[in-house]
């Protein structure tokens, strides 16, 4: 069943008929169905008026003087393509309706022109006008569907031109730290698959914003199959913006590869501890801790790679703090922490 329109949804109708009491008349039983009218006289006033974008226009035969019909031909001329403003003419009973039609649709070409002959059956005339209510609520209803439509399209550009702006600055960076085809393609493909993961989680809450938990748990729920957790993984459901989550993935993505090549995760028995915390200190602030456990003795590397490097900056500009990198000879960690109002959608 379709809704109803409530009384603030419809339109008001804008009436001209300057001699006897139409104008009483009209409005009089108009408002008895609670219909919103104003009505104007044929001079400045009238432009006023035509300038508050009535709904309708309901004008008497005599009001269309030159002055008046020039005036709601250029009120006419100003409409958006969606816009298609009802004119309602009352009519003597001998008046010719072929013939004044004629003559308005030359200044007022394509215009929807209905015809009442006076006197009015007042219950066709209240019908005439909630029928052309209802056209006019349709007509905005389809102009906040362009208008949304519009937006869609503004944003799926802008969100494209961002995935593609992404994918190309990970290729790159990947492309600088691989010594072989292979080893290019395997990390550019599971750097992808993190921002995929990214992308899914946040088109599934809906918005701009994505839970965290549900950004960790995509991105190691690879590792963790079979029923063997390698990756333990503690903290409270936080909301963070489609950027913050992107960019955590991503370097949680870095940690593990790390993990999988020289640490923890390299050894049958080796795990990763994965926690973060909020402390309320004033403001809240986010702890985030990555610890590895049971793997290789550790040794700290003569130069940084990629992935440390990129985990380091990216972190280090999302939390505002500079990361703690420690390689500890029982296990590698990392921690950062910094404003969880950095996190959140801006």
């Amino acid at each position: 069943m379709k809704a109803v329109p409530t009384e603030s949804e419809l339109d008001w109708v804008l009436v001209l008929a300057p001699f006897r009491k139409d104008a009483d008349y009209v409005a009089a039983f108009l408002r008895e169905q609670k219909i919103e009218v104003k009505a104007a006289k044929a001079d400045g006033d009238l432009v006023e008026h035509l300038a508050l974008s009535p709904g309708i226009i309901v004008i008497t035969h005599e009001a269309l003087n030159p002055e008046v019909v020039a005036r709601i031909a250029a009120h006419l001329a100003e409409q958006p393509d969606w816009s298609e403003v009802p004119i309602i003419v009352l009519l003597e009973r001998a008046a010719s309706i072929a013939r004044i039609r004629d003559q308005l649709l030359k200044p007022w070409p394509g215009s929807r022109l209905l015809f009442f002959t006076r006197p009015i059956a007042p219950l066709e005339f209240v019908n005439g006008i909630q029928s052309n209510l209802l056209v006019r609520l349709r007509q905005r209803q389809v102009r906040d569907s362009i208008q949304r439509e519009r937006e869609l399209r503004l944003e799926l550009n802008h969100r494209v031109k961002n995935i593609l702006a992404s994918v190309t600055s990970i290729f790159h960076m990947t492309r600088r730290g691989a010594t072989s085809v292979d080893e290019l393609a395997s990390d550019f493909a599971g750097r992808l698959q993190a921002l995929s993961n990214v992308h899914s989680a946040v088109f599934e809450a809906g918005g701009e914003e994505v839970s965290l938990s549900a950004v960790v748990d995509l991105t190691v729920s690879p590792y963790n199959s079979d029923g063997v957790s390698r990756i333990h993984v503690t903290g409270p459901d936080l909301v963070v913006s489609r950027e913050a989550g992107t960019t955590i993935a991503l370097c949680l993505h870095e940690l593990i590869t790390n993990a999988i090549k020289y640490g923890a995760l390299s050894h049958h028995d080796g795990h990763v501890e994965l926690l973060w915390s909020v402390a309320v200190n004033g403001s809240s602030e986010l702890s985030l801790d990555w610890t590895e456990v049971g793997g290789p003795a550790v040794r700290e590397p003569t130069r940084q790679g990629y992935g440390t490097r990129y985990v380091r900056s990216a972190l280090g500009s999302l939390f505002g703090t500079v990361p703690e990198i420690v390689f500890a000879p029982d296990g590698f960690r990392f921690s950062v922490r910094g404003s969880l109002a950095r996190l959140a959608r801006q």
